[in-house]
């Protein structure tokens, strides 16, 4: 069978996009999507994203990392398929979409730039001096003196497997603070089990950790990644935040067939 996909990126995560209303890719076909994602024998990208119909809502969002396996919210991705999906004439400028972690919103801005609506966030577990707190998917927020010299592969991955996170693993994001509301991020992630040019729930995490660290009352962050730029917009609430949003840009890279 052939297969049209897209293929986009959001600050150097790349992600293959398929409309699964013409096709019926399913969840248990691990070595298709494992083999698609992979870099030499297939496509290549840090995820795979169908989009399904789902009542209610502009679109479905089911989400798969490199490896074959579904996994949890991926920010990035979410606002790649927002542009997908306008692109294929499903929404205009808003839309309203289910994910894994529940419903999301999304609007592409006068500037081009896609705005995804996050779950809320309730808790952040301080752990030795690091930040623990799920986005969506659970990311470990490491803040250090410099980014850049950071062998971001190995240590993360010896947190990634370490004792405590090893069963159901964690994305690790070091992160560097740049100025007030300004901080320079890298980021391992499962699944990938590497480091990626970006990760939105990791940004969103790193950028919810600096306002639970910080001393000056934050809503607004700016981040930089190794792919980009993106910001982060939030509400302090009673308990952990809401109202987070995550912006930044999505493209479309190329368009293709593959037989499977």
């Amino acid at each position: 069978m052939t297969v049209k996909f897209e293929k986009y990126q959001g600050t150097g995560n790349d992600f293959i996009m398929i409309d699964n209303r013409i096709y019926d890719i399913r969840k248990n076909q691990t070595a298709l999507i494992r083999r698609l994602c992979d870099r030499k024998f297939g496509i290549g990208a840090d995820g795979l994203i169908l989009l399904q119909e789902k009542t209610a809502y502009h679109f479905e969002m089911v989400y798969f990392n490199s490896d074959g396996n579904e996994s949890t919210m991926c920010g990035n991705g979410g606002r790649c398929l927002i542009k997908f999906a306008h692109n294929l004439g499903l929404m205009e400028s808003k839309c309203s979409f289910l994910a894994i972690d529940g419903d999301h919103e999304g609007e592409i801005l006068s500037d081009g730039r896609i705005s995804l609506k996050m779950k809320d966030v309730d808790a952040i577990e301080n752990y030795n001096g690091a930040y623990i707190l799920n986005t969506g998917s659970p990311h470990y927020v490491s803040f250090v003196d410099s980014v850049e010299t950071m062998r971001v592969a190995d240590e993360g991955r010896k947190i990634r497997y370490s004792e405590k996170f090893t069963r159901e693993g964690i994305n690790v994001n070091f992160v560097e603070k740049k100025g007030e509301r300004e901080i320079y991020v890298r980021t391992y992630e499962r699944g990938v089990e590497d480091e990626t040019l970006s990760c939105g729930t990791g940004v969103v995490a790193s950028a919810l950790a600096l306002a639970a660290k910080s001393n000056t009352p934050l809503n607004h962050v700016f981040i930089e990644v190794p792919g980009g730029k993106l910001e982060v917009k939030f509400e302090v609430a009673s308990k952990g935040f809401k109202n987070i949003y995550l912006i930044g840009p999505a493209e479309e890279v190329f368009v293709g067939e593959v037989e499977i």
